[in-house]
């Protein structure tokens, strides 16, 4: 039992694997910063009206963060990864508990985005005074006028009141941004304690030391290069080939046709290899040594994806 928590607390290390991955999450955040700028000095524009207010300001938070959450869940590689797993050899490789971390990664990643867009939201304050203005008791405002209510206190975020209540309007102004502001810190300290905690679990956790996990890292980094960039010569060099068998030519520039003639394409990798090494990978080794993707595991010959008496598995997976 120990053993298989032990396992499934690896998959803990998905989250900020490396420094290429915190570089990318902190571009996220500024690039995330830029764009709520931008919406609260173009887009936003607070209706004053009750029970619009308060759909409005949590619609202006809200919305956009699903919408970067979502973007983030359909860039991440492991998204698809996990798709492609559960369609062609299922979870059956995966305890109940590996499955949830994983998906608990994705989400993870996938949530820096709205994260920080909701803290420069609170931290602004504009929408959260403009959703909670209508709520405000007036009995908790000294000497305020019997005659208002909710309709006068909905506009305030708009300063369109009655000069005998601009006094007020700047006191509930002033209350409801340091709702918003302390909200916004407190979010801050919240994701920086999981953050922490995240990365202790994965150094404890971790079954490879540090200058193994930054080979790891490297070799993943140049694996996927290479690959796509390979993968690019010849999707074209066989588009060529096709090209040509159709029309009896093909009009090809100096550079493709260096390529034609460099790199001799015969054919396309059948479905089983591109199966194998499509989907989530669990570090392994085999009789001591590493297998450091699913495309080193299927070049090695190694079948399966499970523990064998010649080979040993590890839960840990590649960010």
């Amino acid at each position: 039992m120990a053993a298989l928590i032990a396992e499934n607390f690896r998959f803990l290390s998905l989250f900020f694997k490396s420094k290429d991955v915190m570089i990318f999450n902190g571009l996220v955040a500024l690039g995330t910063v830029g764009s709520e700028e931008l919406f609260s000095v173009v887009a936003f524009n607070c209706p004053c009206s009750p029970a619009r207010n308060y759909i409005y300001g949590l619609a202006a938070i809200g919305v956009p963060a699903l919408a970067l959450f979502l973007i983030g869940v359909i860039w991440n590689n492991h998204t698809w990864n996990l798709v492609a797993e559960c369609h062609k050899r299922g979870t059956k490789n995966f305890s109940t508990a590996a499955t949830f971390l994983l998906f608990g990664s994705i989400m993870g990643r996938a949530a820096v985005a709205p994260v920080t867009w909701s803290v420069i939201s609170l931290l602004r304050g504009e929408a959260y005074i403009c959703a909670l203005s209508e709520f405000v008791r007036p009995s908790s405002l000294d000497k305020f006028p019997a005659e208002y209510g909710a309709e006068v206190l909905a506009r305030f975020p708009c300063k369109d009141v009655p000069a005998n209540l601009t006094k007020f309007r700047d006191e509930v102004t002033r209350r409801l941004r340091y709702e918003s502001q302390l909200f916004g810190w407190l979010l801050i300290g919240i994701v920086a304690v999981l953050v922490f905690l995240t990365k202790c679990l994965k150094h404890c956790c971790s079954p490879l030391s540090y200058r193994q996990e930054a080979y790891w890292a490297q070799y993943r980094s140049n694996e996927d290069k290479l690959f796509r960039r390979t993968a690019e010569v010849h999707s074209r060099i066989l588009a060529a080939k096709n090209v040509k068998h159709f029309f009896g030519f093909v009009a090809l520039d100096k550079e493709e046709k260096e390529l034609v003639q460099e790199f001799p394409v015969e054919g396309v990798q059948p479905s089983p290899q591109w199966n194998a090494i499509t989907g989530v990978y669990i570090y392994r080794e085999n009789k001591g040594f590493p297998l450091y993707s699913r495309l080193h595991k299927w070049a090695k010959g190694v079948e399966g994806n499970g523990p064998s008496p010649e080979g040993h598995e590890m839960l840990f997976l590649a960010s």
